[in-house]
């Protein structure tokens, strides 16, 4: 039997590259985006695809509605991953950015996730992946709002994982490190947004330095998306799957650290990161 899965946030990145493959290796994909005309782009590319925007619950509705239309009613699998971040200091981060990005990155997930539960419950089995991030398990400054949406996930996650496994729904996370898609673009999007970073205690400290960060990115490694594809292959094809997969050496490092490190430990690590 044709194994289905849905896959979120596929304009770009992780969850494009996810779709692409997964067809090619005989998987019936229903791909999703948040826009008409990315959703409009994916079927142009051959994948079936439906509009869904996690900040949007009558379009979570309607979107898994018109993908279990597409598959016959019946779901194998679902990959949460659209996310984005509003970078910034927490102090400058306002109460209305927060509750967007909770709505995007981790309340919407557990919107389409309970409506999906039932569909896998029906058939016996079932299989949620959910992309982390290396920083769902240490935090980094200026990636507050971010951080806190990811490690909500991992509670989350954990959590849903024991209260599954009788159901034959398995839960697990995947832990990407720096991937190279247009993250960093629509974060700056979300920072003139939201940051009035002119009338912060830290405008010296944005003009020296911050801004730079944002706006030109690091110099550091990154994988591509394809990196994180391959781990959800195994993460679906494996009879019995781990809880955790991490991807990059970057999140290696930060789960051993997070296991051996103290608090402070960490902090010192992520400095001289």
């Amino acid at each position: 039997m044709t194994r289905t899965i849905l896959i979120t946030g596929c304009s770009t990145g992780i969850g494009r590259d996810a779709a692409l493959t997964l067809t090619r290796r005989g998987w019936h994909v229903v791909a999703s985006a948040r826009q008409p005309d990315d959703v409009a782009a994916l079927r142009a590319d051959g994948l079936e695809a439906v509009r869904l925007d996690y900040e949007d619950s009558s379009s979570i509705e309607s979107g898994l509605a018109e993908a279990l239309d597409l598959t016959g009613g019946r779901l194998d699998a679902l990959f949460n991953n659209g996310a984005y971040a509003v970078p910034g200091p927490l102090e400058d981060i306002p109460a209305g950015a927060m509750q967007a990005i909770f709505q995007a990155n981790f309340l919407g997930w557990h919107d389409l996730t309970r409506r999906v539960l039932p569909v896998m419950r029906a058939q016996g089995a079932g299989r949620i992946v959910n992309c982390s991030s290396i920083l769902g398990l240490i935090g980094t400054k200026y990636r507050g709002a971010y951080v806190a949406t990811k490690f909500a996930l991992e509670g989350w996650s954990d959590v849903l994982r024991m209260e599954m496994r009788e159901a034959g729904i398995d839960v697990v996370l995947i832990e990407p490190g720096p991937i190279e898609t247009p993250f960093r673009a629509n974060a700056i999007k979300q920072f003139e947004r939201w940051i009035d970073w002119e009338k912060s205690p830290r405008a010296d400290e944005y003009r020296a330095s911050l801004l730079d960060r944002l706006y030109k990115g690091s110099a550091g490694p990154s994988w591509p998306a394809s990196a994180v594809t391959d781990v959800l292959v195994r993460a679906l094809d494996a009879r019995r799957p781990r809880a955790r997969y991490y991807v990059t050496p970057h999140t290696k490092v930060a789960a051993l650290g997070r296991r051996v490190l103290s608090a402070r430990g960490i902090d010192r690590l992520v400095r001289r990161a």
